[in-house]
C-alpha cells in the first residue's frame, strides 16, 4: 500500500505541480486513496444500502436526525463566520486573492477549509439517513454528484490552494448549509415544523449561491492576481454544471407541485420529516 501511495502521488504531483507545504502532515491530505476509497465506499453504501432494506421496515431516526443537522448547523456557522471574519479583518481583495500574499489571514482560511473538507466525509450522512428511513426517491443523480465530487475536489483544493481565492464559494455554501439544516435538524420535530418560515428561501438561496460563486471566480480571470487560471477555470465548469442540474431539478420537481411553495431538498438534504414520509411511513415509525 506504501508503494502504490507513492506512486500515486508522484504521478498527482507530476500532473498538477508542487503541493503546498502547509498543509502536509494533516489527516486525510498527504495521500490521495484514504479519499479516494471513502468515496467508493459511499457509492458502494449508495449501491447495496438500498437492496438491504427493501424489505426491512424504515428506521426512525428523529433524535439522531435532530443532533445530526443541528450539529452541521453549528459547524457550518463557525466555517461561515471564521472565513467572513477572516477575510474582512485581513483585507482579502474579492475580485481576485493570491494564496501567498496574506500571511496569518492565509493560515487561518487553510484551518476553516480544512474543515469544511472535512464537513463532506461527515455529510455522507445526509444519504445514509436516506437509505434507512427508505427515502429513495430523494438519493438522485445530482444527489450522488454533488456529494461524491465535492469530497475529491476539496482534497485536491486543499493540497494545491487551500487559501486565497478558494474561499468565497466555501464561506457561501457554509452560509446556506446553516439555512439547510437548521431548516431540517427543527423540521424532525413535528411541533416546531409550523413555524419555520425560512424553508422556502433555502432552494433560491442554493442556485444563488452558485451565480455568485461563478461570477466573483469570473473576476479573478478578469483581473488576475496570481491565482492558479487552471483552478479558475475548473471552479467555472463546476459551478456551470451545478447551475444545470439543480435548475433542471428545480424545474421537474416545480412542475410537479405546482401548489408547492418550495421544493423540498434541492440537493437532497432533506433530513427533517418530508410530507410524503408523514403519510406514508407514520403508522409505522416509533416516533
Amino acid at each position: 500500500m506504501e508503494a502504490f501511495n507513492h506512486k500515486l502521488n508522484t504521478y498527482i504531483d507530476s500532473w498538477m505541480g508542487p503541493r503546498d507545504e502547509r498543509v502536509q502532515g494533516w489527516l486525510l491530505l498527504d495521500n490521495y486513496p484514504p479519499t479516494f476509497a471513502l468515496t467508493l465506499m459511499y457509492l458502494l453504501i449508495v449501491w447495496l444500502g438500498p437492496k438491504y432494506m427493501r424489505h426491512r421496515q424504515p428506521v426512525s431516526c428523529q433524535g439522531l436526525l435532530v443532533l445530526y443537522n443541528l450539529a452541521l448547523t453549528l459547524l457550518s456557522f463557525y466555517m461561515f463566520y471564521e472565513m467572513v471574519s477572516a477575510v474582512w479583518h485581513g483585507g482579502y481583495n474579492f475580485y481576485c486573492q493570491d494564496t501567498h500574499s496574506a500571511g496569518e489571514t492565509d493560515t487561518k482560511i487553510i484551518n476553516v477549509l480544512w474543515w469544511y473538507y472535512f464537513s463532506k466525509v461527515i455529510e455522507f450522512m445526509d444519504t445514509f439517513f436516506f437509505i434507512l428511513r427508505k427515502n429513495n426517491h430523494q438519493i438522485t443523480f445530482l444527489h450522488i454528484y454533488h456529494h461524491a465530487s465535492m469530497l475529491n475536489i476539496w482534497w485536491f483544493v486543499m493540497n494545491w490552494v487551500p487559501c486565497g481565492h478558494s474561499y468565497f464559494g466555501a464561506s457561501l455554501n457554509s452560509f446556506i448549509h446553516v439555512l439547510m439544516y437548521s431548516y431540517y435538524g427543527l423540521s424532525a420535530v413535528p411541533a416546531i415544523r409550523p413555524y419555520l418560515w425560512w424553508k422556502k428561501y433555502i432552494t433560491q438561496g442554493q442556485l444563488i449561491q452558485f451565480f455568485l460563486t461563478m461570477s466573483q471566480t469570473i473576476c479573478a480571470v478578469i483581473w488576475p492576481c496570481g491565482f492558479p487560471r487552471g483552478w479558475l477555470f475548473f471552479q467555472i465548469f463546476y459551478m456551470a454544471s451545478l447551475i444545470g442540474f439543480f435548475s433542471n431539478f428545480y424545474i421537474q420537481v416545480s412542475k410537479s407541485h405546482p401548489n408547492n411553495g418550495s421544493v423540498d431538498s434541492l440537493n437532497g438534504h432533506a433530513n427533517g420529516v418530508t410530507p410524503t414520509e408523514t403519510i406514508t411511513h407514520r403508522k409505522v415509525r416509533a416516533d
